[in-house]
């Protein structure tokens, strides 16, 4: 498995992975006028294109030969809503960490967090957020052992359907 950052040739076959990997996860709980919804706004060529050019993002890749298997992205200075206090100062949102159906429990998820992990070091951030599904067991497990607790419960909307999921917080 090789890991490496994204770049704007990458784009189609990104969304083409973003859009699969979620559906395939969660696709099952939505209308699918509320999934096509979400995917084409929070899916979308031109925001991956954005954030893959943006300097406070950083959008990884795993590949396998020539496949993209699994995909991160990051966003340095920005936070999740519905934190308590005290909020961290320089925080890192770990956005979205999806991998293929078929590549699932290969090791990608915890290549991307030590790649997370040393990246907002390095640029001094005080704690990583991420929200998970609050009946996304297997992901709850995984974020655990890397050091993330719970610190809120907050609403995550697909179109127009709210999914109760939970805030998790690593202080750095």
């Amino acid at each position: 498995m090789n890991l490496r950052h994204a770049n704007a040739a990458d784009v189609p076959a990104l969304v083409d992975l973003s859009r699969a990997s979620f559906t395939d996860a969660f696709g099952h709980l939505y209308d699918l006028c509320d999934l096509a919804a979400f995917l084409d706004v929070h899916r979308a060529p031109e925001k991956f294109a954005a954030d893959i050019a943006s300097p406070d993002a950083s959008v990884m890749l795993a590949e396998e030969g020539d496949e993209l298997i699994g995909y991160c992205v990051a966003f340095f200075g920005e936070s999740f809503e519905g934190r308590p206090e005290p909020q961290p100062s320089n925080p890192c949102m770990l956005s979205q960490l999806y991998c293929a159906h078929e590549a699932t429990g290969r090791g990608i998820g915890a290549a991307f967090m030590e790649v997370v992990i040393a990246e907002a070091r390095e640029r001094g951030c005080d704690a990583i957020q991420l929200s998970v599904y609050s009946e996304n067991f297997g992901a709850q497990r995984f974020y655990e052992r890397y050091g993330f607790t719970k610190v809120a419960n907050i609403d995550f909307w697909v179109g127009n359907h709210r999914d109760d999921e939970f805030l998790l917080e690593r202080r750095l």
